[in-house]
């Protein structure tokens, strides 16, 4: 018998091949804004041109970074608030989206999402702060965009090692929602076809970048991703990749990437009907085996070492990370197995010949 307690974030989302700067206009024209506050990760981005041209905000900001340090929050509610922003739209990837939250969380001010990756976090209503290198996390209806525009031409110029680690980072999302605190068969079930959409879409950008459908087929799984994260709730691999990443300044989507193999190998274990949804949607007879069969067709990142973790910072990490690791973790988790997932992850090791404790 299927009993559970699901949420639905109530979003629009307007998905259309060429159509951002028409939607948007007719989004803006909608809410009756007057005030816009432009959140862009690069004045010179193409639809951030057209969007000033013709839109004429009353503000471009471009002041982002990873993680949203505190600092940027700050000087970006101040500006908001100096230009009387009556909307936010916010132009860009993960970092973009975030500062757009830390505004609205702050001032209640609507945002229109339009990203440029698949980081997902359009989708969410969840927030990351960085103060003194610890990042914070929340959950606050205020910062769920109330509208996603969705365009895949907007993805397409993404360098493919870049697609590659944004993409796999939205993996990650559906393969924490399948085991995460508030998982329910809703969001497994939005996880599972995520992690197939993503797939196929992942495999046509790396045999030719210039596809658009691959482009839509990512952004569309990276949708369908976000949402069943955003029910399902964070699990041990996001707790883990918010600690490197607020702690010692590793990139987003490129941890993520590194990381998830590991996570995968730890819980499969101890989530055998998950592992093996997992596993068909990934094509493969073992979750381990068909995630680390699309990295290698994706050459995707390896090792945290690449990205400027130190080995000597691995023991800290662990006592980090290890209280923010959901007691409903599939598989108990200690100071030794965070020390040994971490080790593996630094070094790029095949996760099946690691055993953690």
């Amino acid at each position: 018998m299927l009993e559970f307690d699901h949420i639905t974030l109530g979003q629009r989302v307007l998905f259309g091949l060429g159509r951002a700067n028409d939607n948007l206009h007719a989004e803006v024209i909608r809410r009756d804004a007057h005030a816009v506050m432009v959140i862009s990760g690069s004045a010179e981005h193409p639809l951030t041109q057209q969007v000033y041209r013709t839109l004429r905000p009353a503000l471009l900001y471009t002041d982002t970074a990873p993680h949203v340090p505190i600092e940027k929050a700050h000087k970006a509610r101040t500006a908001a608030h100096a230009h009387d922003v009556d909307l936010i739209v916010s132009i860009g990837g993960g970092s973009t989206t975030g500062l757009a939250k830390a505004v609205a969380l702050t001032t209640g001010l609507p945002i229109i999402a339009i990203p440029t990756t698949y980081s997902g976090s359009e989708a969410t209503n969840v927030w990351g702060i960085t103060e003194a290198s610890c990042k914070s996390t929340g959950i606050d209806d205020k910062v769920l965009p109330a509208t996603v525009i969705y365009d895949a031409t907007l993805t397409a110029s993404l360098p493919v090692e870049m697609s590659v680690a944004s993409g796999l980072n939205a993996i990650a999302h559906s393969v924490d929602a399948m085991w995460a605190p508030r998982t329910d068969p809703i969001n497994q079930t939005l996880a599972v076809e995520a992690i197939r959409t993503l797939t196929a879409g992942l495999t046509s950008i790396k045999a030719d970048p210039s596809a658009l459908s691959g482009h839509e087929r990512c952004l569309y799984g990276a949708y369908l991703s976000a949402v069943a994260f955003a029910s399902a709730g964070s699990g041990m691999h996001h707790k883990i990749c918010h600690v490197l990443g607020g702690a010692y300044g590793l990139p987003h989507a490129q941890t993520h990437a590194v990381v998830l193999p590991y996570v995968l190998a730890y819980n499969s274990r101890a989530a055998p009907l998950a592992s093996a949804r997992i596993a068909a949607a990934f094509g493969s007879p073992s979750a381990t085996d068909g995630l680390q069969l699309l990295r290698q067709t994706l050459d995707a990142p390896r090792a945290l070492r690449d990205f400027g973790f130190q080995e000597s910072d691995i023991q800290e990490a662990a006592d980090f990370i290890l209280p923010a690791i959901p007691p409903s973790n599939p598989l108990p988790v200690n100071r030794d197995s965070l020390v040994e997932l971490l080790s593996a992850a630094w070094s790029g090791a095949q996760p099946q010949a690691v055993y953690l404790r």
